[in-house]
């Protein structure tokens, strides 16, 4: 039964598996890694799991450019399936390219419902923490997450070039 937890360094090796079934320079969505992060030490990757953990604290200030952020990782056993990340705000960058909701599935994990099933239930916390609606953005190209982001309700806003590429925009409008 998968399930999301908070980023942990008990799961270095099964994060570290992850990584590679995405391959080598790949961006993972939702998990928060930036290029100076370096997680192939135990050490290095606990640096990164203490940064992800306080910038979802709200008492913590974010970096500047940067709003608060909540990670957690699918798991399922003692694997990593995948990771998601809920941006509580907006601003610029996530207005304009990045979304408050990101997310990926390893490829050997995909075709399993788990992006819809987890992309839920960070709806379900958005909600819960008051936001009225969340914006989501894919590449234009990736037809899987737009399915995804259609099936919970995404209705488009539009299609536009960003420094990330075509990338098409989305708002779930979460009912209280």
């Amino acid at each position: 039964m998968p399930r999301l937890i908070e980023p942990t360094t008990t799961l270095h090796t099964a994060w570290l598996e992850a990584r590679d079934d995405w391959g080598p320079g790949v961006h993972e969505d939702g998990f928060g890694l930036h290029a100076d992060d370096e997680v192939e030490t135990a050490d290095g990757f606990a640096a990164w799991v203490r940064r992800l953990r306080t910038e979802s604290e709200a008492a913590s200030p974010p970096v500047a450019g940067r709003v608060r952020t909540t990670h957690w990782w699918l798991v399922e056993g003692d694997a990593v399936l995948g990771g998601v990340a809920l941006r509580h705000d907006l601003n610029d960058f996530v207005l304009r390219v990045g979304g408050q909701v990101g997310y990926g599935i390893r490829p050997s994990a995909r075709r399993r419902g788990l992006a819809t099933w987890a992309l839920g239930e960070v709806l379900s916390t958005a909600k819960a923490e008051g936001l009225d609606r969340v914006l989501l953005a894919c590449a234009d190209a990736n037809a899987a997450s737009a399915r995804v982001v259609e099936r919970l309700g995404g209705l488009l806003e539009d299609v536009r070039d960003t420094e990330w590429g075509r990338t098409r925009r989305y708002w779930i409008a979460l009912q209280h």
